[in-house]
């Protein structure tokens, strides 16, 4: 769901209206027009997006283990390292 920022389009609405609010509203909820605090009349605002470039974010050592998952790396064959979390140090194949 969006965030939809918001501003009073008259001097007469309540602090919040008058100095812009953000709502999380769905795409299917009509469009608002009216402050829901006082009634004022108000105005959809144009705002920057916040954008994340990349994906490398999601994958970082920092960003697995704060979220409590384990990262392996391939070492060799059938044997891999661990990079970040918890678990065993290393992980090896027994060729069974």
């Amino acid at each position: 769901m969006p965030i939809y920022e918001y501003i009073a389009t008259t001097e007469s609405g309540c602090e919040q209206c008058r100095s812009g609010m953000q709502l999380l509203r769905r795409l299917s909820d009509p469009e608002l027009t009216v402050c829901p605090h006082c009634g004022a009349p108000v105005t959809q605002r144009i705002s920057a997006p916040n954008v994340v470039a990349g994906n490398s974010h999601r994958t970082s050592e920092g960003h697995l283990e704060k979220h409590g998952f384990t990262q392996y790396r391939k070492t060799g064959t059938g044997v891999y390292e661990k990079t970040a979390g918890k678990g065993p140090a290393h992980i090896a194949d027994d060729g069974k």
